[in-house]
């Protein structure tokens, strides 16, 4: 096994144990809640095989889906995500992306931020949804979605940014 994807397996498991064991405690004024278990979306090599991406996204969502007993709806918003991200990606990298020379540990801040809020966006508004699923939620849907996606975005560019400044 190289050292990459032992790296990227420890990620995964400190991001499900984080999420399972503070992140789902955390629950500001009964809708607000953290997702950063995506930030292993948004950090995924641009490179690897993006079915990989698919299928290790799913296998993310359903692992946070059985902590949590939500029957799902976890693995089909991180699937959505990890099948957007290359349009994230070109949109919020542009040139970067298409010479396939983003390295996620020294980007401009602006680009960074943009990228994960608009995927976390997706991400949260498939999520709340699938949990709701009834259109006279539509309110609560868009409010969860709008406050969860900003302090998601918030941990997770802090997150980000704090474990990318002890890899240089």
């Amino acid at each position: 096994m190289n050292s990459a994807l032992g790296l990227h397996i420890i990620q995964f498991i400190l991001l499900v144990l984080a999420q399972v064991a503070i992140f789902n405690n955390i629950n500001f004024l009964g809708y607000i809640n953290p997702y950063i278990y995506i930030i292993f979306i948004f950090l995924f090599p641009i490179k690897d095989n993006r079915l990989i991406l698919l299928l290790v996204s799913f296998l993310l969502g359903m692992t946070i889906d059985t902590f949590l007993d939500s029957g799902g709806v976890h693995a089909a918003s991180s699937v959505l995500l990890a099948y957007s991200r290359p349009v994230l990606l070109k949109f919020s990298f542009g040139m970067l992306y298409e010479h396939q020379s983003v390295k996620f540990n020294n980007l401009e801040i602006g680009s960074l931020i943009s990228y994960v809020a608009v995927g976390t966006l997706i991400h949260h508004l498939m999520l709340f949804s699938l949990e709701i699923f009834n259109i006279s939620g539509i309110w609560l849907i868009l409010k969860k979605t709008l406050f969860s996606s900003i302090f998601t975005t918030i941990v997770a560019i802090l997150i980000i940014i704090l474990f990318s400044q002890n890899r240089k």
